[in-house]
């Protein structure tokens, strides 16, 4: 089932990262959202963290492109398969996000492949993290 404006909110997504506009971000996530790493057991929780997350893995990520995606069946919900780099190191991953009824992020959870790459992307945003939030 579509949702027109649940597209409007992924066609935002797509046009923060190919705009690089990190306001656009500020608008898409809903105060109380979730972030699920895939390199954390615990998931993150509220806007200013996720925001610093993923403007942090948007700097990090070197050649990035969507590939494919697709939309659950209740429309609430998509799932972006991605490539990039991270260094010298390939990644594949899949983004799947989740929306509340007014268009904006409640959960957003990452997967990545293969595991030399995960470390790499591991590496960079622990050096990242330690530094926004020292007590994590």
């Amino acid at each position: 089932m579509s949702k027109p404006h649940i597209q409007a909110a992924v066609q935002r997504w797509h046009d923060m990262l190919d705009r690089r506009d990190l306001s656009i971000l500020n608008s898409l996530l809903a105060e109380d959202v979730v972030f699920r790493s895939p390199v954390a057991f615990q998931p993150y929780s509220g806007k200013q963290a996720v925001f610093f997350i993923l403007s942090n893995v948007i700097q990090i990520f070197e050649n990035f492109i969507y590939d494919r995606e697709f939309y659950s069946e209740d429309g609430m919900s998509v799932v972006l398969e991605f490539s990039a780099n991270v260094g010298d190191k390939k990644i594949k991953g899949i983004d799947m996000i989740r929306f509340n009824e007014h268009g904006q992020i409640i959960d957003f959870e990452v997967m990545l492949r293969p595991k030399s790459g995960l470390e790499a992307l591991a590496t960079q945003m622990g050096q990242r993290m330690a530094a926004f939030m020292p007590s994590v």
